[in-house]
């Protein structure tokens, strides 16, 4: 796992073997069973969370009813808002797979970062794509159909389609799982036509 992350890493900043084994050394690797509850409503946290293998969720339980708003897998980081506000989450995060995950706490990174300022620059980087890539897709989700957000998705992340269980990918679209069945349907019709 620690190749993935150094080959991800190196994406962004170059490090050295010093770095790289004192990064090691602060044994944020931590493997979580699918259904492993990560951080709950109500519940305060220091924790982010960053896929090297498997899939997380956040949802919230609005009237008895899990809401996804997001999936993230491999290579792709959840730092709870509850970390920057230092209120209780309003959401849950969970594992869908048996999941592998760099944990780090903000303790953590604000060390790394004085250790290893390439780091601090790496975080900024990231940061900016990750905002953009969330107003991308939050436009993306209010101004399209629920048969466009099911296309959408085939195309830019048709793992999950397998990954994910039919309800939580529906709750995910902004409908019912009947209503997803039928999309699917009318999808496969039109495809022989």
């Amino acid at each position: 796992m620690q190749d993935v992350l150094f080959n991800f890493i190196s994406r962004y900043i170059t490090l050295t073997e010093d770095e790289k084994q004192a990064l090691l050394a602060l044994n944020l690797f931590h493997s979580y069973k699918k259904g492993t509850i990560l951080l709950s409503e109500g519940q305060h946290t220091n924790e982010s969370y960053f896929v090297l293998k498997g899939c997380i969720r956040t949802y919230y339980t609005i009237e008895g009813e899990e809401k996804t708003t997001a999936f993230y897998t491999e290579l792709e980081g959840a730092t709870p808002h509850c970390v920057f506000t230092k209120a209780a989450s309003e959401y849950y995060i969970s594992c869908v797979e048996d999941s592998i995950l760099l944990v780090s706490d903000a303790d953590v990174s604000v060390e790394v970062n004085r250790q290893f300022p390439k780091f601090d620059i790496m975080c900024k980087l990231l940061s900016e794509e990750l905002l953009a890539k969330q107003q991308i897709d939050f436009d993306a989700f209010k101004t399209s159909s629920p048969e466009q957000r099911y296309l959408n998705l085939l195309q830019k992340r048709p793992d999950l389609v397998q990954r994910v269980p039919q309800h939580q990918l529906a709750s995910f679209l902004g409908i019912k799982p009947q209503s997803l069945s039928r999309l699917r349907a009318r999808i496969v019709e039109k495809g022989k036509s």
